[in-house]
């Protein structure tokens, strides 16, 4: 089975929705390697990671955007980068949503 991220040279590319819950208190193992503080939730789409959020999460600051190829948290700005030159997006948009991906 192939590594789900990668950490070589081949190019980066999003791999799944993700939101990010800025809970300064949680610090927790096993998070996307340019997250510290708070903890990530990954799904399909957005409305998945926001289902699987722990109670209290609204009280937190969010940042809604995917994980990458490489194991990084990346807003929905910065993912428009990476999938157009990944090929994942055939034109660029302003702000990158899963339905721009499948």
């Amino acid at each position: 089975m192939e590594n789900m991220y990668r950490h070589d040279d081949s190019p980066e590319d999003i791999r799944c929705a993700a939101i990010w819950s800025k809970d300064p208190s949680d610090q927790r193992i096993h998070q996307p390697r340019n997250i510290d503080v708070g903890y990530v939730i990954c799904g399909l789409r957005h409305h998945n990671c926001i289902m699987n959020m722990k109670p209290g999460w609204e009280k937190y600051d969010k940042v809604q955007g995917f994980l990458t190829s490489k194991d990084r948290f990346v807003d929905r700005v910065e993912a428009v980068s990476i999938a157009l030159a990944a090929g994942q997006i055939p034109k660029s948009v302003t702000r990158l949503f899963s339905e721009d991906l499948y």
